[in-house]
């Protein structure tokens, strides 16, 4: 198998996309946020120690999508067109499903940005909520489904670890 990012040498190098075409792409991340019964009922509502959780965990999700390039290394900066943020609420298991969608018309996916946008989303959730619990468990985090691009559309099946 070979991979983009390493040369004929070994060494690590960002990928040249100068020459591919711009098409469409689009990715859905996926994060959890899990905690005890009684910070769940607190924060339910969206208010918590600090304020308005999930609008400032949804822009945090935001600003971090559209910094994916400034943390990891060979990120290319990206133009996106779109991002958005959606929760569920999973009232027995005490936990919240973050999903990411993300956009852009471009030489290269959004994967990155769209798995970055949940864990800062998930990250701050824990900021806004950890004077109440610091056992507040964060994950599983990963790439739900992608399209555009050469390799075309991927899908996670539920079985996939």
């Amino acid at each position: 198998m070979r991979l983009s990012h390493i040369d004929s040498k070994g060494d690590a190098r960002m990928v040249d996309v100068s020459k591919k075409k711009k098409t469409e792409r689009e990715a859905v991340g996926f994060g959890k946020v899990t905690m005890s019964a009684a910070t769940y009922n607190f924060i339910k509502s969206g208010h918590g120690p600090k304020g308005d959780i999930f609008t400032v965990a949804k822009i945090a999700g935001i600003m971090g999508a559209k910094k994916t390039h400034e943390i990891v290394p060979l990120c290319h900066p990206l133009a996106l067109t779109h991002v958005d943020v959606r929760y569920t609420f999973h009232d027995k298991e005490h936990a919240i499903d973050i999903t990411s969608t993300v956009k852009t018309k471009g030489e290269t996916g959004v994967e990155m940005e769209a798995i970055n946008c949940v864990m800062i989303t998930a990250l701050t959730i824990y900021d806004m909520c950890k004077a109440i619990d610091k056992g507040i468990e964060l994950g599983p985090f990963y790439l739900l489904e992608k399209s555009g691009g050469k390799s075309g559309r991927y899908t996670r099946r539920s079985s996939e670890k």
